[in-house]
């Protein structure tokens, strides 16, 4: 049978997730009475909670007898590291782009990776049935953006396709028709995407997703470049340098076929296939046969450029809510994620107990807690700091990022003032219809921790944030941190209502009464610079003596909900925010405050 590999790009929301569902859908993958699940292809439970796809997967579909595997890629570029693997296996790619917003960083940042491969990309301009769609606008940029990538001319020369994923159809006209479904999308993809290439020789494949398995244990995901391969099969791995990794034999071999993955008994060149039965070939290791001895070449993945301090959770309240709480388990966990996500970097610290995580964005690291709290790790987690670097000379070099905001007219000062106070340089400000305007900035990584939440406050919710990592520069000085002192509770046990109705002059809270706390736990943001030590056990003294005027009814204001993305960027240096499968507490990383004194006290003396 025929085939062809193709991927698909977007930006977040941009609607890749639902188009695939249509193409599902429409190429006889369901049976007429198989119940469709929605956005089928987010299978995390993450991915789903929050709309966004975090982990690259494969599928495909069968089109007058071609088959077509395609292959979703996560849409933001804290998840590069998928996307840059991923894009090795395919021969063409969907650039997904909305009819009103246009081409956005995440775009960028995918389409640059393709056009370096050299793949020849296909245009679909999707959701042109929005009131605020700007067709030609949105092609004139879509081409500008393959010009300043340096596309070469076949590159620039692309297919465009109109339509509505949602509505399930695509059509090389905006006004359709739209009764032919997708089969417009079905036939161009057979007409301009080649062939996979396959190259002379025998058996070899480059590992590109890695996953385990419970039956079949772990299981390597590539796309066969050369020779064929069957159960039984004796194979070895090779790393990147050329050295033996392991020997084996293959036991089962998977591929995509619709939803499911299917045994078949050869895997062909240029088809994506599944093999189990290795026990240490990992991600951008060669799988070939034994005669084989030289590599096939992986892409360079893009540095790190943020990193946190995962520790023990040592607080007085460690071990009541989670069951993984040593550091044997936590260690294992951590190089077990960086085995399959060649962006992560994992360094043991010196103390032992903690391990630095070196990931592409706070985002990432983020995703990456919160799965660890779901399998019921507890865990102390520092706040992120941008990886720096040294020059050839000896100058220190940070990561600066390409800011897209765009935001209503009537805030845009409110937003150059705050993003000019984290060092940012402004490139462009033009409108972007609506009363709104796109500012785009280079800012250091630094300045933008934390700013996402004060960016919505300073606009009313109005604001939308996009972010590209664009190089490392010069140093740009020191950036001013929260201004804000923190209210510390000065005793362990449950906070009582009372106290914090009498507290709340102070600033406003994070707790509810009722809930547990401990000697050096962050109860809530003070109003002033300096922190304060509150007691919020502290009940109402009752006496015996009877008065006509009744109780002040204790009515409090509701607490600050601290999620887990708003509280790593809101957190100091000296401060931790503990995570559990059930709670996300902050505190200082020193509990004792006579001990917490000292260490400032010494920290100053040495600067």
């Amino acid at each position: 049978m025929s085939m062809r590999n193709i991927a698909i790009i977007a930006h977040v929301d941009h609607g890749k997730t639902t188009l695939v569902d249509k193409l599902l859908q429409q190429s006889g993958t369901y049976r007429d009475n198989q119940r469709v699940i929605e956005r089928v292809m987010d299978s995390n439970e993450l991915e789903k909670e929050r709309g966004i796809t975090i982990l690259a997967k494969a599928t495909s579909v069968v089109w007058k007898d071609v088959r077509i595997n395609i292959v979703d890629t996560p849409g933001h570029a804290d998840f590069g590291g998928e996307v840059e693997r991923i894009l090795n296996m395919v021969d063409s790619a969907i650039v997904l782009v909305d009819a009103a917003e246009g081409p956005m960083p995440q775009t960028k940042f995918v389409v640059s990776k393709a056009l370096k491969l050299g793949l020849r990309p296909i245009v679909a301009i999707n959701k042109v049935d929005k009131p605020d769609a700007r067709v030609t606008e949105v092609i004139n940029e879509v081409f500008d953006l393959f010009a300043a990538l340096d596309a070469n001319d076949e590159q620039l020369d692309f297919p465009i396709l109109y339509g509505s994923g949602k509505q399930g159809w695509m059509a090389h006209d905006p006004a359709g028709p739209q009764d032919q479904g997708l089969a417009p999308m079905y036939d161009l993809i057979l007409s301009h995407v080649p062939e996979p290439r396959i190259e002379e020789g025998p058996f070899r494949m480059l590992g590109t997703l890695l996953e385990a398995n419970p039956y079949l244990g772990r299981i390597i995901t590539g796309r066969v470049v050369s020779g064929s391969a069957k159960p039984n099969q004796q194979i070895k791995v090779l790393s990147g340098d050329g050295t033996l990794v392991e020997s084996g034999r293959i036991t089962k071999i998977l591929a995509f076929r619709g939803l499911e993955r299917t045994p078949i008994e050869e895997a062909i060149p240029g088809d994506i296939v599944s093999i189990a039965g290795l026990v240490k070939g990992s991600v951008a290791d060669t799988f070939c046969d034994p005669s084989v001895e030289t590599p096939i070449k992986a892409q360079p993945i893009d540095p790190p450029t943020v990193s946190m301090t995962f520790m023990v959770n040592d607080s007085p309240l460690a071990g009541t809510e989670g069951d993984k709480v040593t550091t044997r388990v936590i260690r294992d966990r951590l190089l077990k994620e960086a085995e399959g996500n060649v962006a992560l970097k994992i360094e043991e610290s010196t103390d032992k107990d903690s391990y630095i995580v070196s990931g592409r964005g706070e985002l990432q690291l983020a995703i990456l807690i919160e799965q660890m709290r779901r399998e019921g790790f507890e865990l102390g987690v520092s706040r992120p700091r941008v990886v720096l670097r040294r020059d050839e000379n000896g100058a220190l070099l940070e990561p600066i990022e390409e800011v897209i905001i765009d935001v209503d007219e009537e805030h845009s000062g409110v937003v150059v003032q705050k993003m000019s106070e984290r060092k940012a340089d402004m490139l462009e400000m033009r409108p972007s219809g609506g009363n709104r305007l796109r500012l785009v900035f280079h800012a250091p990584t630094r300045g933008l921790i934390g700013y996402q939440g004060e960016l919505l406050t300073d606009t009313r919710g109005t604001a939308i944030m996009n972010r590209l990592f664009h190089a490392y520069m010069p140093y740009k000085g020191e950036i001013g941190g929260r201004r804000n002192g923190v209210l510390i509770a000065m005793e362990t046990g449950e906070a009582v209502a009372y106290a914090l109705w009498n507290l709340e002059d102070r600033g406003p809270m994070m707790i509810e009464p009722g809930w547990k706390v401990y000697q050096g736990m962050i109860v809530g943001e003070h109003t002033r610079e300096n922190d304060l030590e509150v007691n919020v056990l502290k009940g109402k003294k009752l006496t015996n003596i009877r008065t006509t005027s009744k109780d002040e009814a204790v009515r409090l204001t509701p607490p600050i909900r601290m999620t887990l993305e708003r509280s790593l960027a809101w957190i100091d240096d000296d401060e931790l925010v503990e995570v559990t499968p059930k709670s996300i507490r902050l505190r200082k990383g020193v509990l004792d405050p006579n001990e917490r004194k000292r260490s400032s006290k010494m920290k100053q003396e040495v600067a």
